[in-house]
């Protein structure tokens, strides 16, 4: 897959974001400077499918509060969410989801979907009352039936868009 440098990122961020050693991100980039990224500038991430050719697409809207999956541009079915609070705000901007974990326990409820955002992602709930609410450190909150359905059908590398 390839990456697009974003202002303020470091080759380091984004191994840790992809959770892919620096090394294999340096060998699949020979012809990059590790200390001298630009904005735009495409970066090879290995070991993930390119995002384009998996039919699904995930839509996030905070404001709604609605998760939306499409197949080759079709809506297939909105899920209700929780968001990040206003100190813990769920980031904006285009991911993929990296890896999936069921059963992470706790507050992930039964199913944890990585996104190429550290420390973020779409994971079930053991509060079910906070859907629909902005309550998150910034993960998507979802019905735990929800978020396992959700993984059942998305493939690793499935395109994640979220926004206001």
């Amino acid at each position: 897959m390839i990456h697009t440098v974003k202002q303020g990122e470091t080759l380091y961020q984004i191994s840790r974001d992809f959770r892919t050693p620096l090394s294999a991100i340096i060998s699949a980039n020979p012809s990059i400077n590790p200390n001298v990224l630009y904005i735009g500038q495409p970066i090879v991430i290995p070991g993930f499918p390119d995002p384009n050719t998996i039919p699904y697409q995930i839509f996030v809207s905070l404001n709604e509060r609605l998760l939306s999956l499409y197949k080759n541009g079709i809506l297939q079915k909105r899920y209700p969410i929780a968001v990040g609070k206003m100190l813990t705000i769920t980031p904006v901007g285009y991911y993929i989801i990296i890896n999936k974990a069921p059963n992470p326990g706790g507050p992930f409820g039964t199913m944890w979907m990585s996104l190429s955002k550290e420390s973020y992602g779409i994971h079930g709930t053991n509060d079910p009352s906070s859907i629909g609410k902005a309550v998150s450190h910034g993960c998507i909150r979802m019905h735990n039936e929800d978020v396992e359905e959700l993984a059942s059908i998305v493939p690793i590398g499935t395109a994640v868009f979220i926004h206001p």
